[in-house]
């Protein structure tokens, strides 16, 4: 008994650490590639192989495998995403799924991290800051502290995304979530602190190899040092990786303007935005202000 123990434990600090750590830095395909290999029958471990396998293919927006593979008689911890894909694939849906996580939540008798971390995601997306931080109160995992801190950036309260932090360095100062929430927390506190955010993912990088994620980070460096020359340059590196990737593709249209790109490239930046994101609050921004500006416009015709 003793040596199954120890090499569950073994396989838990190894071959699952490198799961996690690729979806967290953004490395989704490796993510997959490493949960599908096949691990010790540990019934925990395997869940939470399974559980990150999903996440990441739904961070490729591979919602099919997820609707497809999670079926009602799937463990409890597995079945909060598949309502996540559900949510991302079918945005008319949304009210009536919204509903069922509702329902979800007032059943939830005991902790469910999953259940936890999909309705913060998804209070998230519908901008309920509150319910999101609502449901992450009773979650200490470094996940559960990590999404707080993000939403309270997303609220402009820094002072109190910097609390989240603390705790976090408390539970694992060396953490890759923790390394990064700093960095997000630098990127948020601008000035002298855009280097140090920098350096953070350069390090990230160094040790766990280049991602859309990381390049995208450091291109939001640049750009809040005005450096845009070299933000551009990072940003194509991004898209190399990644050619869809959303943040990489907005932040590429904001520094077209610094470049003089011409506005026929700019236009099919945006085009591209609206094709691949329709629903994305970028795209739903842009499209009411620029509603907006029509209505003036013809106002003073």
């Amino acid at each position: 008994m003793t040596d199954i123990v120890k090499q569950a434990e073994s396989y838990e600090a190894n071959e699952l650490f490198d799961i996690k750590n690729s979806y967290y830095i953004g490395n989704y395909q490796q993510c997959i590639n490493d949960a599908q290999k096949e691990p010790p029958n540990y019934g925990n471990l395997r869940l939470q192989r399974d559980i990150f396998m999903y996440r990441a293919y739904i961070a490729q927006k591979k919602y099919g495998i997820v609707l497809a593979e999670i079926k009602t008689n799937s463990p409890a911890e597995l079945k909060p995403f598949k309502l996540l894909a559900e949510y991302l694939q079918t945005p008319g849906n949304r009210n009536s799924i919204l509903k069922t996580l509702e329902q979800e939540l007032e059943n939830m008798y005991e902790m469910n991290h999953s259940l936890v971390i999909v309705a913060a995601t998804i209070y998230n997306h519908e901008h309920n800051y509150e319910s999101a931080l609502r449901v992450l109160k009773n979650d200490d995992t470094l996940e559960g502290v990590t999404l707080s801190l993000m939403i309270y950036l997303r609220m402009n309260r820094v002072d109190l995304a910097s609390k989240e932090f603390k705790k976090l360095k408390e539970k694992d100062e060396d953490a890759t979530l923790t390394q990064m929430a700093q960095a997000w927390l630098n990127l948020a506190l601008g000035g002298d602190k855009l280097q140090e955010a920098y350096y953070i993912f350069q390090e990230l990088t160094d040790k766990y190899g280049v991602t859309a994620l990381l390049l995208n980070s450091q291109s939001v460096c640049y750009i809040g040092q005005c450096e845009y020359k070299k933000a551009e340059i990072t940003l194509q590196e991004a898209l190399e990786k990644d050619s869809n990737d959303i943040d990489s593709l907005v932040n590429s249209l904001f520094i077209s303007v610094h470049m003089k790109v011409s506005a026929d490239v700019t236009k099919r930046q945006l085009n591209m935005l609206r094709d691949a994101y329709p629903n994305s609050d970028f795209i739903q921004t842009y499209n009411k202000k620029e509603a907006e500006f029509d209505s003036l416009s013809q106002a003073y015709q």
